[in-house]
């Protein structure tokens, strides 16, 4: 049985393709097909799809993050395994071979996954409120070996203003260390960068080639590696991303209704989950609309279908044509049109906006925001802040991060929906030229690749029934 390396390369299409020699080099050598993803089409519930082979509707995760209804709390980011409901690849893998070793770098809900090995971004919170970087490593010795080769995780450069090729870098390194070291037959890696500058300036643009052409260096040499040790190589994508230019406020919408209420610390305004007769969890092109009285819902869908930016209102019937119907969905599932996208805001005056509507901050802010990728363009000493910042940090002062704009036109990249065209759908690709049954069903039909068949693809490559 021959070990498979399994790459995420987030926002791979067959556009960025044509920019990346090596990887296009790979594909020529085996195969590739276009990437069935699903709805919504963003990491945590795709990569849980592929991961388990099933649908949003029947592993729950129906977004990077939901209201929590029995907390009373809007989650994202969330990070722990036992959230993913269903038998993930290589627990299935398992169950005929007991000795089957799988490790994961870098893809999401890696707390507590039954992998062999974990690396996962996991900052030091520290008791006076400052964070630093660093990642979750199991077993913990490996922590300690990885940040010896390549210093400690890059966090700055993974997410937020500074996000950039570096984090991506330190992944592939040490991703090619342990093809090296670890003798594992299933090893996972995450590859973030084109999501960067394609979220930054679109996916047409020049920083969207140049991103391409950077990410394709970087994993040149882990590719070279994983093929001169025998491994496969099936690389996949969640998404695609397209051209955004409308961003749509459907929290302010439903504010404005006397729908979703607000409470004030501190003159500035926070969501009011509890008391809301409706809001939304924005999510990019796609948003969960928690109504909490029954008698509202038909009120509040015919309000969300005439906001110029929408495509789909869903309701639980509707969400199940797309196998989204999960309780951790809202009452209402919200599809935006080909170019637009939903902010998080509820506030209607930017003076009362909550302070971490400022900073970067995945954790607190109840919704998605790109507008962490940027500076904000209408203060001149953004990254001067951000470069006195980083010098608070390393003497061990507190710091606020207000460097992020409250304008959502700066976003030109956007996903969620399924894709509108061929060339903004995600990839699979595999270094083998033998086509596993799992995607030959579907290739001799002339249609694409499903998400959820992955993990058979997977599994049938190395001779293990699913």
């Amino acid at each position: 049985m021959k070990p498979v390396l399994l790459l995420d390369i987030v926002g791979l299409t067959p556009t960025a393709l044509t920019h990346m020699p090596r990887l296009s080099r790979l594909a020529d050598g085996g195969w590739s097909a276009e990437l069935s993803t699903v709805l919504p089409a963003v990491t945590c519930s795709v990569q849980s799809t592929m991961l388990t082979g099933l649908d949003p509707a029947q592993h729950g995760i129906v977004g990077n993050g939901w209201y929590f209804r029995d907390l009373g709390e809007i989650h994202l980011w969330r990070q722990h395994n036992k959230l993913v409901q269903g038998e993930k690849l290589w627990e299935t893998a398992r169950r005929t071979m007991p000795d089957y070793r799988a490790g994961n770098v870098c893809w999401w809900y890696a707390m507590g996954m039954s992998t062999d090995l974990v690396v996962t971004p996991r900052p030091i919170y520290h008791a006076d409120g400052r964070k630093s970087p660093d990642a979750y490593v199991r077993p913990p010795s490996l922590h300690d070996e990885l940040t010896g080769l390549f210093g400690d995780f890059p966090l700055f450069q993974y997410w937020g203003p500074t996000a950039s090729i570096r984090s991506t870098e330190w992944i592939a390194r040490s991703t090619e260390h342990l093809l090296r070291t670890a003798s594992l037959d299933l090893l996972m890696a995450y590859l973030p960068h084109l999501d960067y500058d394609l979220q930054r300036f679109g996916p047409t643009s020049p920083q969207a080639v140049e991103a391409a052409a950077a990410l394709d260096a970087v994993l040149a040499p882990l590719l070279d590696s994983a093929l001169a040790h025998g491994v496969d190589v099936v690389a996949v994508s969640e998404y695609g991303i397209e051209d955004a230019h409308r961003p749509v406020h459907v929290n302010r919408i439903l504010r404005r209704e006397k729908l979703l209420e607000v409470y004030e610390q501190d003159g500035r305004e926070q969501l009011d989950p509890w008391t809301s007769r409706a809001f939304a969890v924005a999510d990019h092109q796609v948003c969960h609309v928690y109504v909490a009285d029954p008698a509202d819902v038909p009120r509040v869908a015919a309000l969300l279908r005439g906001v110029p930016g929408v495509d789909e209102v869903l309701d639980r019937e509707a969400q199940a044509r797309y196998g989204l119907d999960h309780e951790r969905s809202g009452e209402l599932v919200v599809v935006a049109e080909p170019g637009a996208w939903f902010t998080y805001y509820f506030w209607l005056d930017d003076d009362r906006a909550p302070d971490y509507a400022r900073g970067v901050d995945i954790h607190r802010k109840p919704g998605y925001d790109p507008a962490e990728l940027f500076f904000d363009p209408a203060d001149p000493w953004a990254k001067a802040k951000g470069g006195l910042n980083l010098l608070k940090k390393k003497a061990g002062l507190r710091y606020a991060m207000n460097l992020v704009p409250l304008d959502p036109g700066h976003v030109r990249g956007t996903h969620g929906r399924l894709p509108s065209k061929p060339g903004e759908a995600p990839l699979v690709i595999s270094s083998n030229p033998d086509v596993p049954a799992a995607a030959a069903r579907f290739l001799e039909r002339g249609r694409p690749v499903p998400a959820a068949s992955v993990k058979e693809l997977v599994l049938g490559m190395q001779g293990i029934r699913s």
